[in-house]
């Protein structure tokens, strides 16, 4: 990257850092993230404990599973890291990401809490270095209602600029979704629902945090 540019994104985060009602966004913004994401153990070890029931789902009785969890982590870290990029060079961007990441905590836990799901029949474990942390020590098969993975790739295609990157984030939504099916790690609904429930979350985000800011 050019120094100009360099230059030029340093004096754009400074002016935004220097607006105090940016700042207190992104310092509760990212205190939230880190207290509901240090309780997220103890929440998946609970909600694991209890008993739910199954949802008929026509899709995933058609389709054999498979463990496709490296193909999973792959599509979601690679889009992420675009999004990673492109937040650096953007401070409301950023600022829109982590607010609508913090209503996706809260209504996740809410709607898995108020959704007592088994897992679908013929689950195989994901496996994800990064996400599993913060599920505790037995592995967690009852988060289902509705999906963090493809929540989070979402909220990337809706907070990402220019048709090229909203592409790609696209093709990383009908993969990780399609892929997770496979995997039976979830259902349809729980899929689908994150589309639902992310589009509600960013919408807020953009209404009550980041428009008053003048963007």
């Amino acid at each position: 990257m050019p120094i100009t540019i360099l230059v030029e994104l340093r004096e754009e985060w400074q002016d935004a850092w220097q607006d105090a009602w940016y700042r207190k966004r992104v310092i509760g913004g990212l205190a939230l993230v880190i207290i509901i994401l240090s309780l997220f153990p103890l929440f998946f070890q609970a909600i694991e404990t209890r008993k739910g029931f199954l949802l008929p789902d026509p899709l995933l009785a058609w389709l054999p599973p498979h463990n496709v969890s490296l193909a999973i982590f792959v599509v979601i870290w690679a889009i992420s890291l675009l999004g990673i990029y492109r937040a650096a060079q953007d401070p409301y961007m950023f600022l829109t990401f982590l607010w609508s990441y913090v209503l996706l905590l809260i209504f996740r836990t809410l709607t898995i809490t108020l959704v007592p799901l088994d897992p679908p029949a013929g689950l195989v474990g994901l496996v994800d270095p990064v996400g599993n942390f913060f599920y505790g020590e037995k592995f967690v098969t009852k988060d289902l209602f509705f999906s963090g993975h493809t929540s989070t790739v979402v909220l990337l295609f809706l907070c990402l600029p220019g048709k090229v990157d909203k592409g790609l984030a696209l093709i990383a939504i009908i993969v990780v979704g399609c892929l997770l099916l496979v995997q039976h790690v979830h259902y349809t609904l729980d899929v689908l629902g994150a589309i639902f429930f992310t589009r509600l979350a960013y919408r807020i985000v953009r209404k009550t945090v980041v428009q008053p800011l003048g963007t």
